[in-house]
């Protein structure tokens, strides 16, 4: 490996001028500077390609210290869009973020630290933490507290490029639960690995029907992911209503800091599992 590898950053985009911005200006403050940026978007009717273009510019042209910026029009899911920005990208690494994420600055130096150990690192696990406006918001923010640092809840964002290719790269037939199935193939190539800075995860503002919704969308997908890991342990226990409940009342400190936001994350938490089962028995 290099000492300072090319990472790429690919970030798929549907209508996303609410969020790229600051999803862009996070990456171009990274401490780490050897880095491109694949913006693949799907036929957005808003601002979301205006605004990737006004950050594009090739290194020879433009400030040696900002990442290059390349956009493309890919569709029809994020899986295939994922993919495609892969196959475009010239990272020895390749980082696949949301355009609704914002990076802490130290995010992608420390993911390649992590690799330069020689203990065959394919993939590295960066923790997300939730943030946006309103009650809602605040009880995804403290349900989503609860998965850091669990193996069965958290996958993959950072890979080494061709372990990426070799293991087939995202499932293009998944649009729910593919994060996990490509974490857990990337596994056979490798060692994942862990970072301790975070990505920040813009919710917006969250209502419980729009939450609810989105759940149930995802759920009728989940019959692909399901199929493929219906007999592992990790799937048992991400689909075992017990393991998230027993997971929340393991700190009940946490829980129940302030008990409303505790009492309306279990609630929003409850309406989610119960569409989501609805979604999936629907599609089955």
């Amino acid at each position: 490996m290099e000492d300072n590898p090319l990472v790429s950053i690919i970030i798929p985009t549907k209508n996303s001028e609410e969020f790229l911005e600051k999803c862009l200006g996070s990456i171009k403050n990274q401490i780490y500077k050897n880095i491109e940026i694949i913006v693949v978007d799907n036929n957005s009717t808003d601002r979301t390609k205006e605004i990737a273009l006004s950050f594009c510019h090739s290194r020879a042209g433009g400030n040696p210290e900002s990442p290059v910026v390349k956009v493309y029009n890919q569709g029809p899911e994020r899986s295939a869009q994922r993919n495609f920005g892969v196959n475009q990208s010239n990272g020895e690494y390749v980082v696949i973020i949301d355009s609704d994420m914002e990076l802490n600055e130290n995010v992608i130096e420390s993911c390649v630290e992590k690799t330069k150990p020689l203990e065959n690192i394919v993939g590295i696990i960066i923790p997300e933490e939730s943030f946006g406006i309103g009650f809602w918001a605040q009880c995804k923010k403290l349900e989503r507290s609860f998965y850091v640092g669990v193996k069965w809840m958290e996958a993959a964002r950072f890979f080494e490029k061709n372990a990426f290719l070799k293991a087939g790269g995202f499932d293009r037939s998944m649009v729910s639960g593919e994060d996990w199935d490509l974490s857990q193939r990337i596994e056979k190539e490798g060692k994942i690995g862990r970072i301790n800075d975070f990505i920040y995860h813009n919710e917006g503002r969250i209502s419980l029907f729009k939450t609810i919704k989105k759940k149930f969308y995802y759920a009728r997908e989940f019959t692909n992911y399901a199929s493929k890991n219906k007999d592992s342990e990790r799937f048992k226990k991400q689909t075992r209503i017990f393991s998230r409940y027993r997971l929340f009342f393991s700190q009940p400190k946490k829980l129940f800091k302030n008990p409303i936001l505790g009492f309306g994350m279990l609630f929003m938490k409850t309406c989610e599992l119960g569409f989501g089962g609805a979604g999936y028995l629907f599609k089955k």
